[in-house]
């Protein structure tokens, strides 16, 4: 990431930011269909958000859209990537491997995204020393040791509420500089370590109620 996307990161609000996902994404349905060029009419059909809003958010990652053309497909597929972060590789390790864990180990398509789990962490017995999508289950015990061979800076948290909080203490203490968090706990962490909680039941009750209405 170049010196002015950091600057830039520094300042964005973060609802620009969690918007910008949905923008790359129009431009790879753009580029699949052999577009070459998407403007923010066409980008705000998809997305429903206002056309004037989409421009906005994009001036914050420094592209620049041709008058009644719009934007480059590529340049701002390439532009939006780097950006997100998306272009690099960042390592994870993941603690607690049920149901939710599991299939984020195998969910392939993460390292699309910049994600790549290289190790997982579990006290069952059953999963300790087996292998899902040919990442590694390691009994939780071991997570010092792992951190001490290859230190990772993201650990994923899908453990059960009861463990949120120690667990991601203990990825603290060991070296983990963010942590996103599934668990539907708010955990506390010192001001320096990046926090992303997603929470599916916070969603689900969003759905549930507006379904009611």
């Amino acid at each position: 990431m170049t010196e002015n996307h950091e600057k830039q990161t520094d300042r964005i609000p973060e609802p620009t930011l969690r918007r910008l996902p949905w923008y790359l994404s129009c431009a790879q349905l753009m580029k699949a269909q052999g577009e070459l060029y998407v403007s923010s009419t066409q980008m705000s059909r998809q997305t429903n958000i206002d056309a004037s809003q989409i421009a906005k958010d994009l001036s914050y990652v420094s592209i620049a859209g041709r008058t009644r053309v719009g934007y480059e497909v590529d340049r701002l597929l390439q532009v939006l990537e780097d950006f997100l972060g998306f272009a690099a590789l960042h390592r994870a390790f993941l603690f607690g491997v049920g149901s939710l864990g599991g299939a984020l180990l195998r969910d392939s398509g993460l390292q699309q995204f910049g994600l790549k789990i290289v190790g997982a962490f579990d006290v069952n017995p059953r999963l300790v020393g087996t292998c899902i999508n040919d990442i590694p289950i390691y009994h939780s015990d071991e997570f010092e040791r792992q951190m001490q061979l290859d230190p990772v800076p993201i650990g994923v948290l899908t453990v059960p509420i009861r463990l949120s909080q120690s667990v991601a203490d203990l990825l603290v203490a060991e070296g983990i500089k963010a942590i996103w968090n599934f668990t539907p706990i708010r955990i506390r962490v010192p001001e320096h370590i990046v926090v992303q909680n997603t929470s599916l039941y916070a969603h689900l009750a969003v759905m549930f109620n507006r379904l009611k209405e």
